[in-house]
């Protein structure tokens, strides 16, 4: 069972670089979860010693020589540096709890791979440790070697969003501390639309957005289009799916491609037949030329994850002031507008010196108040605990740099979507799936015209042969 686990991961560490738009970070073309990647550090380029160990980019050790001792991992080093300021408020608020943690930044195959061969010889695992939604599933398969946390989130569950929880959970039993929702909203360059006498407000369905896409062409000359879709993630796929209530899985976690992906892409097909849209440049709009495809003005909306907005104040500072966000526009009106994209849940292994007190931690500074109001001020993340999303003292603290960049406040939309934010479910089936749309799909039918039944059955049929061989 355990060589197995070995074996999924180490084949979809391999892919990460594939699966843009499939989750993980933004230097690492997106990950692998299916659509998106909050994080804004490289961690995609491996890095080995000359005895092919994984080599961390960064260790800092944080707390009192009296504490017990803890490591914890992470591919991401603005993650470390937020856990390392939680760390020493606890043990300011928790004298007689105190942790001394040595905290090491990994490149992101690296780490997972590390981690799980850890896990599988039964030492050499940390205390605690982050891992990417997309890599997740396995390590919940056979036995699971992480420690549940349902006892320290007690505490908190009564404002958590319930379903970023699901993703991580096993038996009842939850495993990871989600770093965020990843409610997925639509951007629109209000400066720019404005210009050519588009209001964005308006735009309810995609009916409306086809519409006002034809108004902009005809008004900038055809020189700006709506908006760019992707061949190398499936953000759009999951939205169209979230607004059917469809998933990419049947009920027997068999990969499949709903009705809702073919709507979609049929409409994409339209859009570029008729020049209101492009296709991304490099893929998708989280990399560095999708980035300066916006800064030319040459799209004026796409859709992506709350968590995008650090990339506008990291990579398009310029923007400021230009862009505003609302709910997703839907293909029937009353549907779900929005879409959790993206996650980092982290663990604590059953190799942890003391779990009981990893577990209070990490709830304590991803789950809490005060933790999820960090992660929003040092990350920009749409936060778990939804009594931060009602603290009128940050959501309506106008000196914090991401309510300022933007025209409308991010927890506006937020809290407007709040009941409709639809989860996909990601197993070791769906990354044959996301690989294949990513690398042969999209490409088939926004690059090449192929036809849109047609490239989804080539598809559903390598996908069906893949897992039967499995």
């Amino acid at each position: 069972m355990k060589k197995k686990l070995v074996s999924a991961l180490l084949v979809t560490t391999m892919a990460v670089s594939l699966l843009a738009g499939c989750g993980g970070d933004k230097a690492s073309s997106a990950g692998t979860d299916g659509a998106g990647a909050e994080d804004t550090q490289d961690a995609g380029a491996d890095a080995e010693g000359e005895d092919g160990e994984a080599e961390p980019e960064a260790v800092t050790t944080v707390g009192p020589d009296s504490g017990t001792k803890m490591e914890m991992w992470s591919f991401v080093e603005l993650h470390n540096t937020f856990y390392a300021q939680m760390l020493e408020k606890w043990n300011e608020e928790n004298p007689d709890r105190q942790i001394q943690m040595t905290f090491t930044t990994y490149p992101f195959a690296d780490m997972h791979n590390k981690m799980i061969m850890a896990l599988q010889t039964g030492e050499g695992a940390p205390d605690l440790c982050d891992i990417e939604r997309g890599q997740f599933p396995n390590f919940l398969q056979g036995e699971v070697q992480l420690y549940p946390l349902n006892d320290a989130l007690e505490p908190y569950m009564g404002d958590l969003v319930q379903s970023r929880f699901d993703i991580y959970s096993k038996d009842d039993n939850y495993y990871g501390a989600p770093t965020h929702v990843g409610a997925t909203v639509m951007f629109y360059n209000d400066e720019l639309l404005s210009q050519y006498g588009v209001d964005y407000t308006t735009i309810k369905t995609w009916d409306d957005y086809t519409a006002a896409a034809e108004t902009l062409k005809e008004a900038s000359n055809g020189e700006v289009k709506m908006t760019s879709v992707d061949t190398g993630g499936t953000d759009w796929m999951w939205l169209a799916m979230a607004e059917y209530g469809d998933d990419q899985v049947d009920k027997d976690g068999k990969a499949v491609i709903p009705e809702s992906m073919e709507k979609m892409l049929t409409m994409q097909q339209g859009w570029l037949d008729d020049e209101l849209a492009m296709v991304s440049p490099d893929g998708h709009v989280d990399l560095e030329a999708g980035f300066q495809n916006i800064l030319d003005g040459n799209i004026a909306s796409f859709p992506k994850a709350l968590w995008y907005m650090s990339r506008f104040l990291d990579y398009m500072p310029e923007e400021s002031g230009k862009w505003a966000m609302a709910p997703c526009p839907v293909f029937e009106e009353g549907q779900p507008r929005s879409v959790g994209i993206g996650g980092t849940g982290t663990v604590v292994t059953n190799q942890s010196s003391d779990p009981e007190l990893a577990a209070d931690f990490i709830a304590y500074a991803k789950c809490s108040e005060e933790g999820c109001k960090g992660i929003w001020e040092n990350l920009g993340f749409d936060v778990c605990n939804t009594a931060v999303w009602e603290d009128t003292s940050i959501t309506q603290d106008t000196s914090n740099k991401f309510i300022a960049f933007f025209k409308t406040n991010p927890f506006d939309v937020l809290n407007e979507v709040k009941d409709e934010i639809a989860a996909i479910t990601v197993n070791e089936n769906t990354f044959t799936l996301g690989d294949y749309m990513c690398t042969t799909t999209l490409n088939n039918v926004l690059q090449d015209g192929m036809d849109v039944k047609e490239a989804i059955q080539d598809a559903q049929d390598y996908v069906d042969l893949e897992q039967d061989i499995n």
